[in-house]
């Protein structure tokens, strides 16, 4: 293995799961991000925390990026002789934001970089001259096993609004490879081959004959569409809002949640008006209410005003969505939850249409409204980041 003399930098977006109806299938990609920088040396571990999570530095080997590098690592065939990372973290923990995936997304492209292109390709063989040493695909694949739901790492590395499915064992798309959801079928007509630039895909999910994984496709939604997150003091561990779950629910709660699924799809995607009624959910948010009391409580408060409020992902924060010029407001989201009677940090959103990638510049946690996030930069495909790449 070629390690890169350079540092690696590389920011990984929030990203809400779910959006009320499309549970552990639904992933939207936001505008507040986690930033890493990333170094070979000459020997050890050194990690350096600021912002969100800064207690997890004394993490070591445990910590979430280090170990999403160390199986890439493994997977590319080599481990760097000594790592030093800096973390600069903007997304809440423990919330329902994604900060897991993003962790594991950063990781997981940082190690990609500072191998180099190439590389000795891992499982797959000795990587092609200018090719990553880890696929889209594979990063992909690891990012789903790692985080064990795919949902939030799609959106994260994908950008924008993605689904993200895995066939059941026995199907035909579980025991055949070939054109999928998430290969050059999916893309329409004009859309680069699978392994070109494209940020919206990661060409088939599938590792070859007889190997399920997970796929994803990548929806594009309008730029009007905006979000708005309320985000609560206390965390709330993921595992303990899944435990909620009944093991079977009623057959007419799950074919009301399939047609608004359907539903949140045809307005996320030209038919804004039906986004409220769209981000009902009877499957996962009814059953977690108990748990999480104040997450309920502003989550009535904010549909009875009209607004199309969700869980994110396991919660406690809820996800406001709107499109330009639909009400409510930001300010009267906030106005809502300071009536709550426990304080709520309310922050507009943009979505990330991006997703996580190999940035250029200096290291530092910025506002999800800086002219900075304009700046062109490397996206999350493995023949851009080879171009930008100069390994020793």
């Amino acid at each position: 293995m070629i390690w890169s003399r350079r540092p690696v930098r590389v920011r990984a977006p929030a990203t809400s799961a779910n959006l009320g109806p499309g549970f552990d299938a639904l992933g939207l990609a936001l505008a507040l991000y986690d930033e890493i920088e990333v170094s070979v040396t000459a020997g050890g571990l050194a990690v350096e925390v600021s912002g969100e999570g800064a207690a997890t530095a004394s993490a070591g080997e445990q910590h979430l990026v280090v170990r999403a590098m160390r199986a890439a690592f493994a997977e590319m065939g080599g481990q760097p002789p000594g790592i030093a990372l800096r973390c600069a973290n903007a997304i809440p923990h423990g919330r329902g934001l994604g900060s897991s995936a993003a962790a594991i997304c950063s990781g997981l492209l940082a190690a990609r970089a500072l191998a180099g292109p190439g590389g000795s390709g891992g499982s797959g063989g000795p990587g092609r001259p200018g090719e990553p040493a880890l696929s889209d695909e594979q990063v992909f694949q690891l990012a789903a096993a790692l985080e064990g739901h795919p949902d939030n790492v799609a959106a994260c590395l994908a950008g924008g609004l993605a689904i993200a499915w895995a066939p059941r064992p026995g199907t035909p798309a579980a025991v055949t490879s070939g054109p999928g959801a998430s290969g050059p079928d999916a893309r329409g007509p004009g859309a680069a081959d699978p392994g070109a630039a494209d940020p919206g895909a990661c060409g088939s999910a599938v590792r070859g004959p007889g190997a399920p994984g997970a796929r994803l496709l990548r929806v594009p939604v309008a730029a009007t569409l905006r979000a708005v997150a309320c985000v609560p003091p206390v965390p709330l561990a993921t595992e303990a809002a899944r435990q909620t779950l009944p093991p079977a629910v009623p057959y007419a709660d799950a074919a009301a949640n399939a047609a608004r699924s359907a539903l949140l799809i045809a307005a996320l995607t030209g038919a804004p008006q039906v986004l409220f009624e769209a981000t009902e959910d009877f499957l996962h948010q009814p059953y977690r209410a108990a748990i999480m009391p104040e997450t309920a409580a502003l989550l009535g408060a904010l549909r009875r005003a009209g607004a199309a409020a969700v869980v994110s992902g396991a919660g406690p924060a809820v996800l406001v969505l709107a499109f330009d010029g639909q009400e409510p407001s930001a300010e009267a989201v906030d106005s809502i939850a300071r009536e709550s009677g426990i304080t709520w940090h309310v922050t507009p959103l943009r979505i990330d249409q991006q997703g996580a990638h190999v940035q250029q510049g200096g290291l530092g946690v910025h506002s999800p409204d800086s002219a900075w996030f304009n700046q062109p930069e490397t996206r999350f495909t493995g023949r851009a980041q080879a171009a930008q790449e100069d390994p020793a």
